[in-house]
């Protein structure tokens, strides 16, 4: 596999294409967890497979060479992001309904746009079921761009997040702008499910967001080094999964998510013994 990296560039562009990915998802994994909103990020993963439908009928349909699936993913992302969190703040009692209808709307929508398209549609599954390996340096530098706007954000605005997460009550008697910050909060969530589709695809986005963030939870009980555990963790699980697919000749993106699967298991049978 070391040597495979210096010989092979789709497997080392991979490599970094995901380690970007579990920088984003190891901080942003951290908020989800502790706020137990993994549903809400679930629906969002799969509302994003609307706007990559959307938009890649309408850059085969009108040959727009500057439209791609994944600028779909993140406006559907933000939209749904947007649109759960005024939910949230105005229609609690049915914000469980409201998820479960964005999350099958966005799947139904993108089905139909897929299924419009003219030509195959090869390039979209990638995005549905992951291909780490099909990931272009311009892809890469985008998630590391992303990944510079997630932690500018969190560093400036990190404690009024914990304070959402852990108590929103308790932050409007702190003068917290909840609505402001628990809506930027969600789009960072977004952003964050955008990155993990470019690694593991939209299906498998959940298992990379919540477990290694959930695995570093039963290890410290300090916040930041949660997050900082769950970014290693995660950098661990797309070298260990990326290797394991690199010798058994399996899909990257679903072997990723397996491995993560895996350690899951193994950590919560050690934490009840």
């Amino acid at each position: 596999m070391i040597e495979a990296l210096f010989t092979n560039p789709f497997l080392y562009m991979a490599l970094l294409a995901g380690l970007a990915a579990s920088i984003t998802s190891g901080i942003m994994g951290s908020f989800v967890v502790v706020k137990r909103i993994v549903f809400i990020s679930g629906s969002i993963a799969h509302s994003a497979l609307g706007g990559m439908g959307f938009f890649f009928w309408l850059q085969r349909t009108f040959e727009i060479s500057w439209i791609t699936p994944i600028q779909g993913a993140i406006v559907a992302a933000i939209i749904s992001a947007l649109l759960i969190g005024w939910i949230h703040m105005e229609y609690r009692q049915r914000e469980d309904t409201v998820i479960a209808a964005l999350w099958s709307t966005g799947m139904a929508i993108g089905v139909i746009f897929i299924s419009l398209t003219p030509g195959y549609n090869t390039e979209l599954m990638h995005y549905l079921f992951g291909n780490i390996l099909w990931v272009t340096r311009g892809d890469v530098l985008t998630l590391f761009a992303l990944d510079a706007i997630v932690i500018t954000l969190v560093a400036l605005f990190r404690h009024q997040f914990l304070t959402i997460c852990f108590d929103e009550q308790q932050a409007k008697l702190q003068k917290v702008h909840v609505k402001l910050f628990y809506l930027l909060l969600l789009c960072l969530i977004a952003l964050s499910v955008v990155l993990l589709i470019q690694v593991v695809g939209a299906i498998l986005v959940i298992a990379m967001l919540a477990i290694p963030a959930a695995i570093a939870s039963n290890l410290t009980h300090r916040f930041t080094t949660m997050m900082l555990l769950a970014v290693l963790i995660g950098c661990f699980f797309t070298f260990m999964g990326t290797a394991t697919s690199y010798q058994l000749n399996w899909p990257p993106g679903a072997t990723i998510a397996l491995v993560a699967a895996v350690f899951y298991l193994m950590s919560f049978k050690l934490k009840f013994r």
